[in-house]
């Protein structure tokens, strides 16, 4: 049984988190005013949120000395996303309390987010295949195919989602990821789920917006794209201001990076880089970066000029 399910009361929070809304999902909601049921739930949701918002060590806190398996799976998750490159004993933790409480919603989906963050895609995929019909289970699953390169996969765990869920907003969103990989006419259709998410007053979010900039940018619209990036970059102006920075922050400047340089503005894409460096000096598009570099100087080195002394 699904509990964000659409029947159920933690709904709208639960469209909140998926939409990007961190900031509304702890300002508008309290886990109080839930049901005795669903307060944990709600409770699980913000803590994630405030994960998206970079709060590890005020999580790690508050969780810490808890024995609920919630609460122990939000801790391995904000430990291993306080400190990635040494997760190795966030992994642990998270293998042991998936080997005890592994039917549990929240350790299946923090614990193997850790795992496919290491690349343990089949750990990973082994844990949520415990799952019980639900779709926060099946996005992630449809979200490691993608990193696996099995787009044939992804698609088919989003179709049967949507056999069975219909309009919800993340069987939209897992189609709209496999979409942006499959390519061709279903950029347009990812392009609407995430233009309508990015505009609509009640839905626009940081998150949203990438999606439609990145959308934007694979359609040749650039000007439309470049518009997309300054309301994504004031949103980043604001979260300056209230000291939140969220990993949607990075990838806003990741596709600055990528729009500018597509646009010859070379000043913009490199101040752009400079700022993504300083907020996260691991983000995958640097890495791509400095491999290719290498493996260019590497390839150079081979046809220099080569004198005898």
């Amino acid at each position: 049984m699904d509990p964000f399910s659409a029947e159920g009361e933690l709904v709208n929070i639960h469209s909140a988190f998926h939409q990007g809304q961190f900031s509304k999902v702890l300002s508008d909601y309290s886990p109080a005013t839930f049901s005795t049921p669903d307060q944990l739930p709600a409770r699980v949701l913000q803590l994630r949120a405030r994960l998206a918002l970079g709060e590890y060590d005020g999580v790690i806190s508050e969780v810490k000395g808890d024995s609920t398996p919630d609460l122990e799976a939000i801790k391995v998750l904000a430990e291993f996303l306080k400190d990635p490159e040494n997760g190795v004993s966030a992994a642990q933790a998270g293998e042991q309390l998936a080997e005890k409480a592994g039917d549990n919603l929240t350790v299946q989906i923090c614990c193997s987010t850790v795992f496919a963050a290491q690349e343990n895609y089949e750990q990973a995929l082994a844990l949520l295949a415990k799952h019980q019909g639900t779709l926060d289970a099946v996005a992630l699953i449809v979200q490691i195919h993608l990193l696996q390169n099995r787009t044939d996969l992804a698609v088919k765990e989003a179709r049967n989602a949507r056999n069975f869920a219909q309009d919800s907003l993340l069987v939209n969103l897992a189609e709209s990821w496999v979409g942006m990989r499959e390519g061709g006419e279903r950029y347009q259709q990812a392009f609407y789920v995430f233009e309508e998410l990015a505009q609509a007053p009640a839905t626009t979010s940081t998150r949203s917006l990438v999606g439609q900039i990145t959308a934007e940018i694979h359609l040749g619209r650039l000007p439309e794209a470049e518009a997309a990036l300054q309301q994504a970059l004031e949103n980043i102006a604001a979260n300056e201001a209230d000291s939140k920075r969220g990993a949607e922050d990075a990838e806003v400047l990741a596709n600055a990076v990528v729009l500018n340089t597509i646009l010859g503005k070379s000043k913009e894409a490199q101040d752009s880089r400079e700022k993504l460096e300083k907020l996260n000096a691991e983000h995958v598009l640097l890495k791509e970066l400095n491999g290719k570099r290498e493996a260019f100087e590497a390839a150079r080195a081979k046809y220099a000029p080569q004198f005898e002394p």
